[in-house]
C-alpha cells in the first residue's frame, strides 16, 4: 500500500475514534440539543468522507473494501456543502450504526497492509 494511502485511512481511523469517544455515554437527546456535539461530530464525518475521497483518486482499490465509500464521499459533500438540509437524525444514525463498521473495515485495511 501506499505511505499516502495508509496515511488517510490512518486519519479516516481516527476521526472513528475520535466519532465513537464523542459519543460515547450521550443520547439523541444530548446530539439534538448541543451544537457543539453537532459540530465536532459533522466535522469529523467530513474529515473521514474527505480522506476516503482523496484516498480513491490516489489508490482506486483501497476504497473498494469500505463497503458503503461512496456514501460516505456524499453525506462529506452534503455535510460540507448543504449545511441548511443536514438531517440530525440521519446524522445519529450514521454516528450510531455505520460508524462502527466503518472503523473496522479500515482497521481491518491498516492490518492487512502490516501484515505484507
Amino acid at each position: 500500500m501506499k505511505p499516502e494511502s495508509r496515511k488517510l485511512l490512518f486519519d479516516i481511523e481516527q476521526a472513528c475514534q475520535r466519532l465513537i469517544d464523542f459519543s460515547a455515554g450521550r443520547t439523541l437527546k444530548d446530539y439534538l440539543s448541543d451544537v457543539y456535539f453537532q459540530s465536532a461530530v459533522e466535522r469529523q464525518f467530513q474529515v473521514a468522507g474527505e480522506a476516503l475521497k482523496r484516498l480513491l483518486q490516489v489508490d482506486e482499490s483501497a476504497p473498494k473494501c469500505i463497503s458503503e465509500h461512496r456514501n460516505i464521499i456524499g453525506f462529506r459533500n452534503i455535510l460540507s456543502h448543504g449545511y441548511d438540509i443536514i438531517d440530525p437524525y440521519i446524522v445519529w444514525d450514521s454516528l450510531t450504526n455505520k460508524v462502527p463498521t466503518l472503523l473496522n473495515e479500515v482497521k481491518a485495511l491498516l492490518k492487512e497492509d502490516k501484515a505484507e
